[in-house]
């Protein structure tokens, strides 16, 4: 095993970068925080910043340099803050601004930064600029309304419907009539989340204003949710249907739409150039191509994007209707789409690698094995991110572990989406419960969002009240008590994993290179520079793996840096690598390798 005594391991230069032009974030690992789950300081069940900051040793002793801060602005929280009415306030049940500065300073003073979620392709509907809007284009004393334009209005059809057959992500139509204006207007999410119109300029430069008051404020970049929907194809027109789609996804119309590099270009110049910050942009629907365009080291607008093509190898999107259908995974698909975009970013631009986040379910029951194998499928999982080129994303609980869980009843979850998908297929279609409530299980937001598990006792460790969502019953058994203890969990690989980052230039600037492509088990590449090379060798199966060596240079010119098994020290020209086995070798240049 890589000896990782953090006594004597020196720390990475790369960790003293801070200049746009350096890159800082491309030798990051960021920590994404859920704050209602994570962490509750007062005993009401509801995870706080006051929560965040007494934990922040353990994440800086895990080694994330940057955290991501999902919303705590004020907000009705009908989509988990995602539908924010004062971008400018913390929501009470999360604390105040003096929190959030507390939270900022403790962070700070650990050497790590922040960034915050920059939610700006709608905001709630008790946001004051809708109810302004909502007032219509003029006012009673007959002056044109300032807010008029704000959100996407449109009237009704000829026929009195909606102004087209748009679907909501949430499902439904994508169009709410509000009976004070009289006309429609466009929620690409929630009814309560009303879409920001930013054709207007001055909803442009509301934007630029808040954005520049939170990075005065000294955080240190965004998350910026749903950020290439900003603009949508001007004359909104029907989007093509597929076979009992009454309301589609219109993606075609308001994904990387006709201006929305120009939105981003003003909003770096006007903003982002002024700061040194990390972007990271929730991107659905970006090919590799246009997401090296939006990321280019000095020509693109973001420091990097989420892209989501790993996220959809388990979804039938040939079949939309029922929603959440589900197919088995692929490798060879996880290795293609993974090919891709490190080949065509390679030398042009950034990426974010993830498996997990708040909006999906627990990689480990997705992508692992939950059962016999959790904790060396979940170290497989973390070895695969830790080693792309990329900024790896570790998801709260992620780090142990944590696994999707299986709530008995409907009334146990909170979700919107969740209780939409319920309400369309049982409540008012007479679909069978059962059904609905196993795909929920396989696929619910809420397996993300379940609170941290600290410690076996009934809450947790996260509360000392009744939590607001339930905990998983595994609790008892995988939490971060138990996994501090034991030498060899999930925490302490993950723990390693990073530290060889911060050590290795080739696991940050290495070329990739996919070896044996058609086997149907192992996913096995390299990293590769001038001066060393990275063999990665990940059994995804739960069956033993064969193989004679598979890389170029014989085995006596690497040594094993880390395995999540206890492998042999010598590489081998014959391999047997046991079930979710991972292996990580190291070469150095020809010119340095020791003779055998």
């Amino acid at each position: 095993m890589y000896d990782t005594d953090s006594s004597t391991q020196p720390v990475s230069a790369y960790r003293s970068a801070s200049s746009r032009q350096t890159g800082w974030w491309k030798r990051s690992v960021v920590y994404q925080i859920y704050p209602r789950s994570f962490q509750d300081s007062d005993g009401d069940g509801i995870g706080d910043l006051k929560g965040i900051r007494a934990r922040l040793d353990y994440l800086h002793d895990l080694g994330a340099d940057v955290i991501w801060l999902c919303p705590v602005y004020q907000s009705p929280n009908d989509d988990g803050g995602y539908d924010i009415s004062d971008y400018q306030a913390i929501l009470p049940e999360f604390g105040t601004l003096e929190d959030f500065s507390d939270l900022l300073d403790g962070l700070h003073a650990r050497g790590m930064k922040l960034i915050m979620d920059l939610v700006v392709n709608h905001t709630s509907d008790e946001h004051p600029w809708f109810l302004e809007s909502r007032k219509g284009r003029t006012l009673p004393d007959g002056t044109l309304n300032p807010y008029r334009d704000y959100y996407i209005w449109r009237p009704a059809s000829e026929d009195g419907q909606e102004p087209n057959n748009w679907g909501s992500h949430f499902g439904g139509s994508a169009w709410k009539l509000d009976p004070e204006r009289g006309e429609y207007f466009l929620h690409l999410f929630s009814p309560r989340q009303p879409d920001l119109n930013w054709e207007h300029p001055e909803v442009r430069q509301e934007i630029y204003r808040m954005m520049r008051w939170w990075l005065d404020q000294g955080v240190d970049g965004f998350r910026m949710d749903t950020i290439n929907m900003l603009s949508k194809v001007p004359d909104f027109p029907d989007a093509p249907q597929k076979q009992d789609e009454r309301y589609p996804l219109a993606e075609l119309h308001f994904l990387n739409g006709p201006r929305l590099l120009e939105y981003l270009r003003e909003m770096r110049r006007e903003v982002l150039d002024h700061y040194d910050v990390l972007t990271v942009g929730e991107a659905p629907g970006v090919s590799p191509e246009l997401g090296a365009q939006y990321t280019h080291e000095t020509e693109g607008v973001l420091s990097m994007i989420f892209q989501f093509e790993q996220m959809a190898l388990d979804k039938d999107l040939a079949h939309p209707t029922p929603r959440w259908t589900q197919v088995p995974w692929s490798l060879a698909a996880l290795k293609e789409v993974t090919g891709r975009w490190q080949h065509v970013l390679h030398g042009q631009g950034w990426n974010s690698v993830y498996l997990s986040n708040h909006d999906v379910p627990r990689m480990v029951s997705r992508f692992g094995d939950d059962g016999e194998y959790r904790v060396q499928s979940a170290k497989l999982l973390a070895t695969f991110l830790h080693t792309l080129q990329g900024t790896p994303y570790i998801y709260q609980g992620d780090e142990i572990g944590t696994t999707n869980v299986q709530f008995r009843s409907i009334s146990e979850y909170r979700d919107v989406d969740t209780l939409n998908l319920w309400r369309e297929e049982v409540t008012e279609g007479g679909g069978d419960p059962q059904a609905t409530l196993e795909r929920i299980w396989a696929q619910g937001r809420d397996n993300a969002r379940t609170p941290m598990q600290w410690d076996a006792t009934p809450g947790a460790g996260f509360t000392t009240g009744t939590p607001w969502i339930g905990v998983n019953p595994n609790h008892t058994t995988v939490n971060v008590q138990a996994a501090l203890a034991d030498p060899d969990s999930v925490y302490w690989y993950t723990r390693e994993l990073i530290r060889l980052r911060q050590d290795l230039p080739v696991i940050v600037d290495g070329r990739y290179d996919l070896l044996l492509p058609d086997h149907p088990q192992l996913y096995a590449y390299t990293r590769t520079t001038d001066t060393e090379q990275l063999l990665v060798l990940l059994n995804f199966s739960r069956e033993p793996v064969t193989l004679d060596w598979p890389a170029a240079s014989p085995p006596a010119c690497y040594r094993l840096l880390l395995s999540n098994l206890a492998a042999t020290q010598r590489p081998e020209l014959h391999l047997t690598l046991a079930p979710f086995e991972a292996r990580v070798y190291h070469a150095l240049s020809s010119q340095e390798v020791p003779q055998a």
